[in-house]
């Protein structure tokens, strides 16, 4: 496809760098990205992947805002308490990038939702059980897996790309059989831009996805706002893996 000149005006800021250009830019618009999950992560996911061009957007989650809500996800607004999330998100989207398609899942994830064709998937809930079902489908499709958290001043980040890569994913690093964490936003309370900041770098990491550059698959990234310091782990495959093990 040819961009149009309403499109070279909108992405003139992609289409000025070389590593991205008319070509890179044809591939976002192209790209079918479902994220699961619109609160704090999902917020910030799902407006800057509209802003950049993705050109079909999935959205699932069941739950309907609240009040509590409005301190860090910022696609909501006070009217907005007591609506699906999905519906709300979807109205702010379609104003901010109407050329944007964007689907609706007013419910949790299920085998239904993940059977259409997606380029990868974002993971922004904050349920265990979820992730590995998302960490298990991508693995079986072959498509990438972008997955993140945050709780406090702290943030965590990893991303599997099962396109290029057989072994090492969610599981091999939490095991499906392990209990649900006790501690959560719910209970525990979390900085707003700190999940801002992990789902910006989501976000980047789909686009560096879509565009082929990304390398860190299975690498886990933590962020201490409190301290404004980054790590990087390298997490390690495990052969007794249920998804992807090799034994």
């Amino acid at each position: 496809m040819s961009l149009t000149d309403s499109q070279f005006m909108r992405y003139s800021r992609h289409l000025l760098m070389d590593d991205i250009g008319e070509e890179g830019q044809t591939k976002l618009l192209n790209a079918h990205v479902l994220i699961v999950g619109l609160g704090g992560l999902g917020c910030p996911v799902s407006l800057y992947l509209a802003a950049a061009g993705i050109g079909q957007l999935s959205l699932c989650d069941g739950d309907t805002v609240d009040q509590s809500n409005l301190q860090r996800q910022v696609l909501y607004t006070p009217e907005d308490c007591g609506k699906p999330k999905v519906a709300c998100a979807q109205q702010r989207l379609n104003a901010l990038n109407p050329e944007s398609q964007i689907n609706v899942y007013n419910e949790n994830v299920t085998g239904q939702i993940l059977a259409h064709d997606y380029s990868l998937v974002v993971d922004c809930t904050d349920n265990l059980d979820a992730r590995q079902q998302l960490n298990a489908h991508c693995h079986q499709q072959k498509i990438s897996f972008v997955s993140a958290s945050a709780l406090g001043w702290e943030g965590q980040l990893v991303a599997f790309d099962f396109a290029h890569n057989t072994s090492l994913c969610l599981n091999c690093i939490i095991d499906k059989d392990s209990a649900e964490p006790t501690m959560n936003c719910g209970n525990s309370g979390v900085i707003g831009p700190v999940l801002g900041a992990m789902g910006s770098l989501q976000a980047t990491t789909v686009i560096r996805i879509l565009l082929g550059y990304f390398k860190q698959h299975g690498q886990v990234q933590r962020y201490d706002g409190k301290n404004g310091q980054w790590l990087s782990l390298n997490a390690q495959a495990d052969k007794q893996c249920a998804i992807c093990g090799t034994q």
